[in-house]
């Protein structure tokens, strides 16, 4: 795929064109389905969505808002792993909504192997809560994690779709991951 192909798409689509998103799709779907690849293999295995349907989704939510500003291919990937992020946490939630809620039942053995994958889920809200307190306290070294942990970026890719420096983005990872090191420490050992 062409760079600047995508790079032309989204500037006309910035200027209101109809039927853009037709196009665009066909050439950013196969790195939207890395990208979905990547953020499903982190889930667990009873998860009931789908890679495709992540994309499908993802690509749903983003034609749903109009407001969106992208400004070239990697930009618009980085959005996209943000509306994955979006997406895969509110499955979360209601996966466990629906386990607090649910009528308490005898466990089976087979019941309680499976217990364990809903960690999973509490997992992600967990990353989740914390990359939001992260927000809070730089908005940058957030959407750098955003990228290089959901969106699978490269150093270069994140750098060119923040437009900041490569050495930048790598010292914001390194923070960043030592914050949420710091953060998280504690919520995902066994107990």
């Amino acid at each position: 795929m062409e760079k600047s192909e995508v790079t032309q798409l989204l500037i006309r689509l910035k200027k209101g064109e109809n039927g853009i998103y037709d196009q665009l799709y066909p050439l950013i779907y196969e790195e939207m389905k890395k990208l979905a690849y990547v953020q499903m293999s982190k889930q667990s295995p009873d998860h009931t969505l789908s890679k495709t349907e992540l994309v499908h989704e993802t690509y749903l939510k983003m034609i749903d808002q109009t407001q969106l500003d992208f400004k070239d291919k990697s930009h618009f990937l980085a959005i996209s792993s943000r509306c994955m992020r979006q997406i895969l946490i509110d499955y979360a939630r209601k996966k466990n909504a629906k386990k607090r809620g649910g009528k308490k039942k005898d466990l089976t053995f087979i019941d309680e192997l499976f217990e364990g994958q809903d960690k999973k889920a509490q997992e992600l809200i967990d990353i989740d809560a914390a990359l939001n307190e992260l927000e809070k306290l730089n908005e940058r070294l957030s959407k750098v994690v955003e990228m290089r942990f959901f969106g699978e970026m490269t150093i270069r890719e994140t750098a060119e779709a923040l437009n900041i420096s490569e050495s930048t983005v790598k010292r914001d990872w390194m923070k960043a991951r030592g914050w949420l090191y710091k953060e998280l420490k504690g919520h995902f050992e066994v107990k």
